[in-house]
């Protein structure tokens, strides 16, 4: 999976979403819902329902299909509707044709906004992401850090880090569903919807996706895993690793660490080793405000 920039995306530093929160003080999250509402045009009367968000590519691959097949089934429920990207001009017709059927309940921006996202990162209580397909996946994992409850469909990426909450435990960190289907799909969002009821489930699964890390630094750890496996598997040895002790009270490093042989006073030895590569990993992180 791709990592995540926790200094763009991430409620306590983000300058521009409303206010800033975190997970020690969720409040900031519902004037960042209030903002949101204003934003997409739609009433403050909303702002006790729960609110659903889309950030997208509008493309077959991201499910829309499935949200056009159940759409007029959805938006029966009790809940609002703000949706923000681009792409297939059906995809578009049908969202605009959502918002005339449902005046101030479907709010939709044709357009690519990153500043947007932000805000409807922050100010939505849902994220909806019913892919066809998503080898990673960017959007669902900035919802965990943002307290937006992600509802995605059981594949790739989604699956790998999104886990279903458990009402025993107490576990989890969203709604996932594996069929592709829109009764699947309508089957979750009503799971979601139901536990959104019960403000204190509702913050358990904010704050267990909240607590959750998906910088880079373990995408890190195994492209260097896969790069020295790599390396191994053509015959070469592993990098030698210097010491780096500096000699006391010079700040510098010992004689012969890090050295020449030449600098050591020692003879030059041919290694017969190939040159080493750096081992750095290209990131192959997708524009920031789009779900891939």
């Amino acid at each position: 999976m791709n990592g995540v920039d926790y200094t763009a995306w991430n409620p306590e530093k983000d300058k521009l979403i409303a206010v800033k929160y975190s997970a020690k003080d969720l409040s900031g999250k519902q004037v960042c819902k209030k903002e949101l509402l204003e934003v997409f045009g739609l009433s403050h009367d909303h702002l006790e329902r729960p609110l659903i968000g889309i950030v997208s590519r509008f493309a077959d691959q991201k499910g829309f299909d499935l949200i056009a097949e159940r759409a007029h089934e959805l938006m029966r429920e009790d809940l609002v509707l703000v949706v923000l990207g681009t792409g297939d001009r059906k995809y578009e017709d049908l969202f605009r044709a959502l918002a005339a059927a449902y005046p101030g309940r479907v709010g939709v921006k044709i357009a690519y906004d990153n500043a947007l996202a932000h805000k409807v990162e922050a100010g939505a209580d849902m994220f909806l992401m019913p892919s066809r397909y998503e080898p990673s996946g960017l959007n669902q994992m900035y919802s965990l850090k943002y307290g937006t409850v992600p509802i995605v469909r059981a594949t790739g990426g989604l699956d790998d880090s999104i886990e279903p909450f458990d009402l025993e435990h107490g576990t989890g960190t969203g709604f996932k569903f594996k069929e592709y289907t829109g009764e699947a799909l309508l089957f979750a969002v009503r799971q979601a919807l139901h536990h959104y009821m019960d403000e204190r489930i509702w913050k358990r699964i904010q704050l267990n996706g909240m607590a959750k890390d998906f910088s880079w630094k373990t995408p890190a750890a195994e492209y260097a895993k896969l790069y020295e496996a790599a390396r191994a598997a053509r015959g070469f040895s592993p990098p030698a690793q210097s010491s780096g002790k500096a000699a006391p009270g010079t700040g510098q490093p010992a004689r012969g660490a890090g050295q020449s042989p030449q600098a050591a006073g020692q003879t030059p030895k041919s290694s017969g080793q190939a040159p080493q590569g750096s081992g750095q990993a290209a990131r192959n992180q997708k524009p920031a405000g789009t779900s891939n």
